[in-house]
């Protein structure tokens, strides 16, 4: 009964706190919140004079918005990287930071998501995918899976978040029972969110560009790379900004698991070009088009170079630079390699998927304005969340916001 009692207050405390701040608070929310309205401006132009808005057609069917997509989960996947240290490994550091994870993986998966009806057109089809309410098609189709990883993982992140913070407002410690297995439960599902989306784009027969066997593990190695880089990022602002305690070997941590898992997802980028190259054969056309043009069509062409030396410097940089010593060196690796990858696995995975088409027809694809504002809308939506769950959790967790008897 007192929790439940405890719980309305907790949810007003929680406005409070997302509410107030000082100015850079305000400065950096009301930024976002411009940026989102842009986003849902340009959207509702969308929805009124469809998708002929956009620069995708019957040739190239999924742009910006699937690339982001692709993108999201794996950053939303790259939280276990906190989690599995913590609760595996016992890492006593990073159980202290681990709820930055856990907030990163929310706000992604809500912007997947977004992305995800944006890309629809309309709406109103999202009910379509919608379990029990529209035509599921499951087991068959590999998009219901994908809907169920997502929603699950989701749920779960939510649960083990909202679980430990309204805890640690009650000042009582958290029962094991109510959050390890869901912890346990979430690093199995972090791996299986993109492996299941991998599994959506290598199973389609028609595009011989995504019909490889080591699609799923290249998915699982960018996330933890990405989900890394984000989070010491993330960590040092919240050092710099707040009093909640960060320590060193969090990010020691951290850049460890990247120096490793940059280098593999470059080596599992230099097999993919291996294998089309020397192999040879019709089914290169698009890894052609990609990295070289085809037919004098290049519009790719200096998105994967810059990709690729972006992740290539950050590799070096990462391997060169202590963590202690040279932390900016270590925060600009990070920016680099944030970058690569969205360029490598989202334009240079998802485009070159159609081009050439199954007719061998090439038709290039490139975002309109249209396109960009409504990208930038939904990741200033999930900078929002992130943001607002960042300044709840350290608030609680540092004793500023806490339950009083009687209060």
């Amino acid at each position: 009964m007192r929790h439940a009692v405890s719980y309305p207050r907790f949810l007003w405390r929680a406005v409070g706190v997302a509410t107030d701040g000082r100015l850079p608070f305000y400065a950096w929310m009301t930024f976002l919140t411009a940026v989102m309205l842009v986003g849902v401006n340009a959207w509702a132009h969308q929805v009124v004079q469809g998708m002929d808005v956009t620069g995708m057609t019957d040739h190239v069917s999924w742009g910006l918005y699937i690339a982001n997509f692709t993108y999201l989960v794996g950053l939303a996947a790259g939280a276990v990287t906190m989690v599995i240290p913590a609760y595996v490994y016992h890492d006593h550091e990073m159980h202290d930071v681990v709820i930055v994870g856990e907030i990163l993986a929310v706000a992604a998966i809500v912007m997947a998501l977004v992305f995800v009806n944006v890309d629809l057109g309309r709406p109103d089809r999202f009910w379509h995918i919608l379990p029990g309410v529209g035509r599921f098609n499951w087991p068959v189709s590999m998009l219901t899976w994908d809907v169920i990883a997502l929603g699950g993982y989701l749920l779960l992140n939510l649960h083990i978040t909202g679980y430990l913070i309204y805890m640690r407002f009650l000042g009582k410690p958290p029962a094991r029972r109510w959050y390890l297995p869901f912890v346990v439960i979430s690093i199995v599902w972090a791996v299986s969110i993109h492996t299941v989306t991998a599994f959506l784009y290598s199973g389609l027969g028609g595009r011989p560009f995504w019909n490889t066997a080591i699609l799923a593990p290249r998915f699982i190695a960018s996330a933890f790379v990405t989900g890394p880089a984000f989070v010491v990022l993330a960590l040092q602002l919240v050092r710099r900004f707040t009093t909640f305690h960060v320590g060193d070997g969090a990010l020691r941590t951290l850049v460890k698991i990247m120096r490793v898992s940059v280098l593999l997802n470059l080596f599992m980028v230099l097999s993919e070009v291996f294998t089309e190259f020397y192999s040879g054969g019709s089914h290169t056309a698009s890894a052609k088009y990609l990295y070289f043009g085809l037919h004098g069509h290049d519009g790719l062409v200096p998105w994967i170079w810059t990709a690729i030396a972006l992740n290539v410097v950050a590799a070096v940089l990462l391997l060169v630079s202590d963590t202690e010593k040279h932390l900016r060196w270590i925060s600009l690796a990070c920016v680099l390699t944030f970058v690569g990858v969205w360029i490598e696995k989202g334009m240079g995975l998802i485009v070159p998927g159609f081009i050439p088409s199954t007719l061998h027809e090439i038709v290039e694809y490139r975002p309109t304005e249209t396109e960009w504002r409504i990208t930038a809308g939904v990741w200033a939506l999930g900078l929002m969340i992130f943001t607002v769950g960042l300044k709840l959790a350290t608030s609680v967790f540092t004793g500023k916001m806490r339950h009083q008897e009687g209060a």
